[in-house]
């Protein structure tokens, strides 16, 4: 499902008729596979984006100090990969907490 374009397309690769997928897609388990996949699948994404960050602040840099400037369309693309590198960084540190605080209910619970 994480890499078709809809659900007849995903049960097709997979062998599976459709209704079989889509009931599938009510079962817990499979719901709980299903979003893990798609945030390993989304962390590599945010992976890359901070990877490419160091690259952004480069084209920042070079951009800022060019007297040709301006170069607008490269900035804005520079900016919004720093952008969406420190909201992956937010998004994670939100995750570690709600983790923890998760874990402390479960503690506070046996």
């Amino acid at each position: 499902m994480l890499t078709q374009r809809n659900v007849e397309e995903a049960a097709r690769t997979a062998g599976i008729g459709t209704q079989t997928l889509i009931r599938w897609q009510k079962l817990p388990e499979f719901q709980t596979a299903y979003g893990e996949a798609r945030r390993a699948a989304f962390a590599q994404s945010i992976a890359r984006l901070q990877q490419a960050s160091s690259v952004a602040v480069s084209v920042l840099v070079k951009t800022m100090v060019d007297p040709a400037a301006p170069h607008s369309t490269r900035v804005r693309a520079a900016d919004s990969v720093l952008n969406h590198a420190a909201k992956a960084i937010e998004l994670e540190d939100i995750e570690v907490r709600v983790a923890a605080l998760e874990e402390a209910a479960r503690d506070q619970n046996k």
